[in-house]
């Protein structure tokens, strides 16, 4: 494995496959060897090495041709909540078992049709539930980072994990992953790389393995803000085939990048300084605030008052949502099938074996708020709060052009520490559901380490459809951190 062409940035092997200096095959042998070396991260659920190399071929010939696409030649993971035609598609769940899509996602066949390079699908939390990568069908995925000196492992973050992990430890270029309530964002900030989550409509979210539906959007994970932009750009555009996808044109986001961000109001929510939070994520959060100071930006004291009710909220929304978009799997059509008694126990034995505990504790919350008696009860109410904390927003961009907060309240966590404490789990997301409620673009950039040498990230949140601005305050605080941090590969075999 060459290690040059797999520490490459995306930006970087973009330029370096256009003059020729390398190839498209040289760069995804790169990269399976490394994945195959790295197995001990379980960051993949399916290796797809033969497609990777036809891909590169591909790439190669057009490249030749002066005919290069976005991501030509770029060696990518995809999130295996993607459907990929021919290709494994499960979800990180039982249920899916060897469920094999005869279709493409649109996010998807825009990044083959840029000549993206296909490495494989990444593991990940069982329907995207989860914010550790431990509920997994498949077992959990580990963190590249480890503390210094401490041999225990680190869970990566979710539901993104695999993705994260793949892109932290320089297995792909680029990944993609999903954000419903922080699934993008947090994985980022635990594994020192950078999530982008999209207006909501700004990537289609057809061929995405839905878990709740006014919440999911897919966006890119990478190791630069600039790199962000660039698989953005590939990712996104309108589709007819998803009546929530948006009909707005799709920028070009690299060009914005090093502008600067003299006279930019950013916004600074009280209400994201919440109790406990450990003393060294509050100093990097007003380190962030200084750096953009110190770079002309002004700052601006906002309150976003309904914040504390964004998590309440969401696990009413989301397993709701998770519930109704769960009753499609009965081992009818496709995937896992227990056959036992008649029809109706059929679904009831294959429900119980396909799905794992964490989503079994979804569908029925979410069954419960739905039920007669309680709708009015909680799922009303609850969107009724997600309206308010809405306004909110729109209240603060009446004075400020982004916010800037911390990504988490903590950093990684060790794997099997919190799993026997939903709520502790559910409170990882308590900095970044507020931005999927109001379906605002949000991105997490690594900008500092913790006491214990782990990653900590920022968040930047911007108005709806401006990624741009949200990108170029990302690109200032990237440069201003200039946080360089790698972890020791402890899981690469010989």
């Amino acid at each position: 494995m060459s290690t040059s062409l797999t520490s490459l940035t995306i930006a970087d092997a973009r330029a370096q496959l256009g003059d020729r200096s390398i190839s498209a095959r040289e760069l995804a042998e790169s990269h399976i060897a490394g994945i195959e070396a790295s197995r001990a991260l379980n960051a993949f659920v399916s290796e797809t090495a033969d497609r990777a190399i036809a891909d590169a071929a591909r790439a190669d010939a057009r490249l030749a041709k002066g005919d290069a696409g976005v991501l030509e030649g770029i060696p990518v993971a995809i999130k295996d909540l993607f459907c990929t035609k021919g290709v494994l598609s499960t979800a990180g769940s039982h249920i899916l078992n060897g469920f094999v899509p005869a279709y493409e996602s649109t996010v998807t066949a825009n990044m083959w049709r840029e000549g993206a390079v296909m490495l494989g699908k990444t593991n990940m939390d069982e329907f995207a539930m989860g914010s550790s990568n431990e509920t997994s069908y498949y077992g959990p995925v580990l963190n590249p980072w480890r503390r210094p000196g401490d041999n225990r492992d680190l869970v990566p973050g979710g539901s993104s994990g695999g993705s994260a992990a793949a892109v932290a430890a320089q297995l792909c270029l680029g990944a993609t992953g999903t954000d419903t309530g922080g699934s993008i964002r947090q994985p980022a900030a635990f594994t020192g790389t950078v999530g982008l989550k999209p207006t909501y409509g700004r990537c289609s979210r057809w061929g995405i393995v839905a878990f709740a539906s006014s919440l999911d959007q897919a966006g890119p994970m990478t190791r630069t803000v600039g790199d962000a932009a660039i698989m953005l750009k590939a990712m996104a555009g309108y589709d007819a085939k998803d009546s929530t996808s948006v009909d707005v044109a799709v920028p070009d986001y690299e060009s914005v990048l090093e502008d600067s961000v003299k006279g930019l109001r950013i916004g600074i929510p009280a209400e994201y300084r919440i109790d406990g939070t450990p003393a060294e994520i509050v100093a990097l959060w007003e380190s962030g605030i200084a750096w953009l100071k110190d770079a002309g930006a002004e700052i601006v004291a906002v309150s976003l008052p309904h914040t504390k009710y964004a998590l309440p909220a969401y696990y009413i929304v989301a397993p709701a949502e998770a519930s109704s978009n769960l009753a499609r799997y009965d081992g009818v059509r496709y995937g896992l099938r227990v056959d036992q008694g008649d029809l109706t126990e059929m679904y009831e034995a294959t429900r119980a074996a396909g799905f794992g505990a964490e989503v079994k504790r979804r569908i029925l919350i979410g069954t419960y708020v739905l039920s007669a008696g309680y709708y009015d009860a909680y799922y009303l109410q609850a969107q009724k709060v997600r309206t308010l904390i809405a306004d909110d927003f729109k209240q603060a961009w009446q004075k400020v052009d982004v916010l800037l907060t911390p990504t988490t309240p903590e950093p990684a966590f060790g794997v099997g520490e919190k799993s026997d404490d939903p709520v502790a789990m559910y409170l990882n997301d308590i900095l970044t559901v507020p931005a999927n409620m109001a379906g605002l673009p949000a991105l997490s950039l690594p900008a500092g380490l913790s006491s214990q040498g782990l990653p900590l990230g920022l968040q930047v949140v911007g108005r709806a459809f401006d990624e741009e601005t949200v990108l170029r305050v990302g690109r200032a605080l990237e440069r201003a951190a200039a946080f360089d941090g790698r972890p020791a590969p402890w899981w690469r075999s010989s």
